[in-house]
């Protein structure tokens, strides 16, 4: 008989052993793209993390004769409870392999320790919220993921269906092919923004990545109250803002931001991310491989070769009062013209609500296919 234990990671090795599983699970896995090992460190790293500002977690292992076969953590979010006004417990960065005995021990480690925390729920997997990577991967196994989504073997919906956990929220991600996105230009897309142009009031800019800090400050502005009434959202505090805004500024294809003005006042911003997995997963961070090779491989894949064909459109905002009014078709169109430009040959649109008739309907317009599906679970605790 084998024996299994579920312990709290405590240590330094233990919380490496965390860091470093996921490696385990994915050996022979084409699709999965490892993440940046220090980077990964950091996001863990309650000390380093905005995060855990006003959040609290603790990490799990499952460790069969003394082998770590799988991870999970446990986490209170103090800003989403109260924004959402709910009482929930999360849990996330689940990994384990084909054991089906830990998988369900891992989630009652994490549903006991919520329940400890005083929660009614516990919603899930995320990697901390929704606005970092977050839902498990239901269908569209054979593609890795894009830049900044989650990627999990098929197995393990059985084990969260097993724990008795129900689907709270599908997120759904489009495919865009770029030659049938220009061959077939929406005529409604286009009259929409033929009439935008017309009107003097509106403008339409890049980013200026010269005074990228202001910049910052209007997408934080706008970004907060745009997402307000959706589901799962919580509101980004403004040092969470500006670590994600400097992680992504090295990314960024200028060409592929947007600002849109109404007599001079900031209204909308959008942007789309180059799919810098397609490199990072020619370059496979490993363990033990000194780092500065892995960063060389990337950088030659990604800035010497410009070895990417896709493109994210990752957020796309505009203030509640100028919504229906054709500012989004505006930015649509920017990122169609220089995408193409540029010479990226697919989007990806996500992550889409299934309740979000608004973005769903655009989606469709311009084209788009869903052709991966991202669930959130929840338990009553």
């Amino acid at each position: 008989m084998t024996t299994l234990k579920i312990i709290p990671v405590r240590s330094k090795q233990e919380f490496d052993d965390f860091v470093i599983f996921p490696w385990k699970v994915y050996a022979k896995d084409p699709y999965w793209v490892p993440p940046i090992i220090s980077d990964r460190r950091d996001f863990l790293d309650a000390e380093k993390n905005a995060f855990f500002e006003h959040a609290r977690a603790q990490y799990f292992l499952a460790r069969r004769d003394g082998q770590t076969v799988g991870t999970i953590a446990a986490f209170t979010n103090d800003l989403y409870n109260e924004f959402q006004e709910v009482n929930t417990g999360f849990f996330g960065f689940f990994e384990v392999l084909d054991d089906p005995p830990a998988a369900a021990e891992l989630l009652r480690a994490a549903e006991d320790w919520a329940r400890q925390a005083g929660h009614e729920t516990i919603l899930g997997p995320a990697q901390w919220s929704t606005n970092d990577e977050c839902g498990l991967l239901v269908d569209g196994f054979d593609d890795p993921p894009r830049i900044l989504m989650t990627y999990n073997p098929p197995r393990y919906i059985d084990y969260l269906v097993d724990a008795n956990y129900r689907k709270a929220m599908d997120l759904w991600a489009y495919r865009i092919k770029a030659q049938d996105f220009e061959s077939n230009f929406p005529k409604k897309l286009q009259r929409v923004v033929e009439k935008m142009r017309q009107r003097e009031r509106f403008h339409l800019r890049k980013m200026n990545r010269k005074e990228f800090d202001k910049e910052v400050l209007i997408a934080k502005r706008i970004y907060n109250k745009s997402w307000e009434k959706n589901w799962g959202f919580v509101p980004m505090t403004d040092r969470e803002f500006d670590d994600l805004a400097a992680a992504l500024k090295p990314l960024l294809d200028w060409d592929l931001t947007a600002v849109v003005e109404c007599e001079g006042e900031p209204i909308g911003f959008g942007f789309c991310l180059p799919d810098v997995n397609e490199p990072l997963l020619k370059a496979y961070p490993r363990p033990g491989t000194p780092e500065i090779w892995t960063m060389l491989k990337l950088l030659w894949n990604w800035k010497v070769r410009r070895d990417i064909d896709w493109v994210r459109m990752f957020v796309l905002g505009t203030l509640p009062e100028y919504r229906g009014t054709g500012v989004d078709a505006l930015m649509y169109m920017l990122f169609a013209e220089n995408g193409l430009r540029r010479g990226y040959k697919q989007a990806e649109l996500s992550w889409v609500l299934e309740t979000n008739s608004m973005m769903v309907r655009t989606a469709e317009l311009m084209g788009g296919e869903i052709y991966k599906t991202y669930r959130m679970y929840e338990k009553d605790l």
